[in-house]
């Protein structure tokens, strides 16, 4: 990961993050992995930690490390305010402008969100049978952000032969138990989980056969599984969504952040490999069941301002850029890359992988100088996107959300196929206003008419092409 350059403070690297150097051997595995002081604030003091290193670099590493975590809490918080954990969250139809939830919502699926406290027990998902030719997939994340399971219409992840219904059973860190055969294990390394189900949706128009799938769909303690105990389809999500949780995360004060993030960590344990991390963190008193010391309140304000700047405006280096696109070729698994994972959760939490589905996204000014700018997007004859499932492109504002529009018009490419030019190319027209007549339906896709935007191309079950960086989305191109 090449260094990023933090406004008034040191680069923030993979190599500064696990530099442990003094740290190693002040603080050993027991003392980062066993702490069990009460998480609150301490007397901070100001003296330079054991290894010398400012502390505002320190907390600045472990706001990033600890973004992602805290952010996910903030999600789950907000969800608990109208479903419980362990219970379905079904979405009764598509998102729209006025939803402000989480960022860059997708026009394709329905979900289906439930978050898992396996903390009591293991819990039992069940998919029932659904159309061969209908796309859906169970993602699930720890509390982490990382995508550690996956399974799908393409790979349900059984037995060869296997027939729907699918059944997975849900553990977590340190289960064990007896199981019924029939079950898929799919083991967790945190007892927080975010349950991503995603189902095809072909328009409003298909929106009552996707709910019938839904409430079809089970998610039972395993304890109550064999007696056949089921406690419904779920609750319907139909509300107009609340203070997105990233603004949450960004209003909160600096010592919150570390208080919450103290206690998280007590519950959902960092990665093994994260312990050199952890080491140099711990100097500062963040650790799990810890409190943070050792730098001053303005100190501390000023690192967290500079590093919640980096966050946002950070690019990947090992993202492509194609075309003007941005295409990550590893996300939903970031190992170490801490940075890399803390900018994909602000940017748009709950990333699939790319055999799932691919996100290749760009940004443009949709004015010049408060002129609204007029975009082709042309997928020359034969290089229509490579999937096995189906692709689209949304427009989002600068803030991530649906741009509003009359014509209620916020995707194309799938409910509408897109209709070729006599030379068989796709032609997308992306501008603000109405082109007219002239312009078949399912062409246009409006932006705003000032400010930044950005769109999304989304490609589901993305072949070998895509993954392997053979086929390139063409650019967006401005026009008179």
């Amino acid at each position: 990961m090449r260094e990023q350059r933090r406004p008034g403070g040191p680069a923030l690297s993979r190599r500064t993050v696990l530099s442990a150097g003094a740290a190693l051997a002040v603080f050993g595995a027991t003392a980062v992995f066993g702490a069990t002081a009460g998480c609150g604030r301490s007397e901070r003091v100001t003296e330079r930690p054991p290894s010398g290193e400012d502390p505002r670099t320190i907390v600045s590493d472990a706001y990033v490390f600890g973004y992602p975590l805290v952010l996910m809490d903030a999600t789950r918080r907000v969800a608990r305010a109208s479903t419980p954990d362990n219970q379905f969250r079904h979405a009764a139809g598509l998102p729209t402008p006025r939803r402000r939830g989480p960022v860059r919502p997708n026009m394709d699926t329905l979900y289906s969100i439930a978050w898992l406290d396996l903390s009591a027990g293991p819990m039992v998902v069940q998919m029932p049978e659904v159309e061969p030719q209908r796309y859906w997939v169970l993602q699930l994340l720890d509390a982490w952000t990382n995508t550690v399971h996956n399974p799908g219409n393409l790979r349900p992840r059984v037995a060869a032969g296997a027939a729907p219904p699918y059944t997975y059973v849900v553990t977590g860190p340190g289960w064990t138990g007896e199981l019924p055969p029939d079950l898929v294990v799919l083991p967790m390394p945190t007892p927080m989980v975010w349950l991503l189900g995603r189902i095809q949706v072909d328009g409003p128009e298909d929106v009552p056969a996707v709910r019938a799938i839904q409430e079809r769909m089970r998610l039972v303690p395993l304890a109550d599984w064999p007696a056949g105990r089921d406690p419904g389809p779920g609750r319907t999500d139909t509300g107009d969504g609340d203070v997105p949780p990233v603004q949450q995360v960004a209003a909160m004060d600096p010592a919150e952040f570390f208080e919450r993030l103290c206690a998280l960590m007590a519950v959902n344990p960092p990665a093994p490999a994260d312990g050199p991390a952890l080491a140099r963190f711990a100097q500062l008193g963040i650790a799990p069941g810890g409190a943070l010391t050792g730098i001053s309140d303005d100190d501390l304000a000023e690192a967290v301002q500079a590093v919640r700047h980096t966050i946002e405006v950070y690019v990947d280096p090992g993202i492509r850029i194609d075309n003007g696109w941005l295409v990550d070729p590893n996300i939903g698994v970031y190992g170490d890359d801490y940075l890399r994972r803390a900018s994909t959760a602000a940017k748009g939490l709950g990333a699939n992988r790319p055999e799932s589905a691919a996100y290749p996204t760009l940004f443009a000014a949709a004015d010049d100088d408060g002129i609204p700018t007029r975009y082709r997007l042309t997928f020359a004859p034969g290089q229509a996107p490579p999937v096995d499932a189906f692709w689209s492109v949304t427009a989002y504002d600068g803030d991530g959300f649906l741009v509003p529009n009359d014509a209620e018009i916020y995707s194309v490419g799938h409910r509408i196929p897109v209709p070729p030019a006599p030379d068989g190319s796709l032609v997308l027209v992306i501008q603000h206003a109405d082109p007219g007549p002239g312009v078949p339906a399912g062409s246009w896709l409006p932006i705003p008419d000032r400010g930044t935007f950005s769109l999304t191309l989304r490609l589901y079950a993305p072949r070998t092409e895509v993954l392997d960086g053979s086929w390139h989305p063409p650019p967006l191109v401005p026009v008179p």
